[in-house]
């Protein structure tokens, strides 16, 4: 682990442990915003104006302060909180807050360009996904129409998220774009194991952004981190069902940033297609990195397929896999895994025959698998992992066949 990144995780948990001795519903701010001051805030109704209005207040505000949402269901049609800001912003949910049940926009609640932000309360934030997950087929199609993410954070700065739920999206439940220093902790979200396209947490282009304490139950990647994703720490987090930690999809866009010093850490993933996976697609749009990453203490429930590194990874044939990916794969460590698999092959390090993965790290290593089609097995192709301590399975036991 990199200096900058010890410093990281150690600052992110002293300011956790302060943070878990706030209550939400005691606000330090220094004004506070209550719903009711914009409106008859009566359950069921509408709060769009009334959460834009208080927005507007609290924003010009020149002393820190809370919006305060109390208990019951309101519907919000979309709502957009931009900065800059004057001072710190704590946006407080109470209740339940429901998106709208057509499938129209990219987005549903924004927060843009804003420092000092915290989102906080034992809230829902429930994005009715239902109706959509029907038409949602951008699993299968390249040209697929778009649908709302429940949760945008765009350039977010010195900020936290905390013991929020997200419910039911339609697309994916959190996205992360160009964010410094954002921490989200015990999150819940939730979304059937059938539901498309329902990524928990996305992070792209962001930099020291931290998941910690949360569980993630949802019909994609728990948690997926695309290019330019630096410094990232994901701990204590339980994932499943869904898709699995993945970093990735790489490869498919021109202008891709690197990806750079990832931890997973501590975490337990149940009942998923994947466990941790590093994914880029072959045919790369353009040449990339993705360096630096460390898979720690990790338990596996029934996964399918625990550990895995596929730089042939082209769903639905949207690909030439005979094209070998143009990401450079480097210095990932897969340490202290243990747990169940649901299929023979508990490991896989598919790496790209044009630039072979470096300095592969795999040991302490014990997964088990009680099913019938064979005994477990790992498949390796153009790598050479550094191994240590317990292996179950043998690393790099079985030939690798091609699809």
């Amino acid at each position: 682990m990199s200096t900058i990144q010890s410093s990281f995780l150690i600052a992110t948990i002293l300011m956790l442990l302060l943070l878990d001795f706030t209550v939400d519903a005691q606000s330090s701010a220094d004004v506070v915003f209550p719903l009711k001051r914009y409106g008859n805030i009566v359950p069921g109704t509408d709060i769009t104006k009334a959460l834009a209005n208080a927005w507007k207040d609290a924003c010009t505000s020149n002393r820190s302060s809370a919006i305060v949402i109390p208990g019951g269901i309101f519907k919000v049609k979309e709502g957009i909180f931009k900065g800059p800001c004057n001072s710190p912003i704590d946006f407080q949910l109470g209740g339940t807050l429901q998106a709208p049940k057509s499938l129209q926009g990219n987005n549903w609640i924004t927060f843009e360009r804003i420092d000092r932000l915290t989102l906080s309360g034992e809230g829902v934030f429930d994005g009715q996904g239902k109706a959509a997950w029907k038409k949602n087929d951008c699993h299968k199609r390249i040209n697929c129409a778009q649908l709302p993410i429940s949760l945008r954070f765009n350039f977010i700065t010195n900020s936290i998220v905390k013991r929020i739920t997200s419910l039911d999206s339609k697309n994916f439940h959190i996205n992360v774009l160009g964010c410094n220093n954002l921490t989200f902790h015990n999150i819940n979200i939730t979304a059937p194991e059938n539901s498309p396209n329902t990524d928990g947490i996305h992070i792209g282009r962001s930099n020291r952004i931290a998941i910690t304490m949360s569980k993630i139950a949802t019909g994609d990647d728990c948690i997926s981190l695309g290019d330019g994703s630096k410094q990232i720490n994901i701990t204590n987090v339980t994932c499943g069902p869904g898709h699995g930690i993945s970093i990735g999809s790489l490869g498919r866009y021109t202008n891709e940033e690197p990806v750079e010093g990832v931890i997973v850490k501590n975490c337990t993933i149940i009942n998923t297609t994947n466990g941790v996976r590093i994914k880029t697609w072959p045919a790369s749009a353009a040449s990339g990195t993705a360096t630096n990453m460390q898979f720690l203490d990790i338990i596996m429930v029934n996964v399918s397929n625990p550990i895995l590194i596929d730089q042939e990874y082209c769903p639905w044939n949207q690909c030439n896999r005979k094209i070998p990916s143009k990401i450079k794969i480097s210095k990932v460590s897969f340490k202290n895994i243990r747990g169940s698999c649901a299929t023979p092959v508990a490991i896989k390090l598919i790496c790209s025959r044009h630039l072979p993965c470096d300095e592969v790290k795999v040991g302490d290593i014990d997964l088990t698998y009680n099913g019938i089609k064979g005994p477990i097995t790992s498949q390796c192709t153009n790598v050479r992992p550094i191994i240590s301590g317990k292996q179950n399975p043998k690393i790099c036991s079985s030939p690798y066949v091609v699809p």
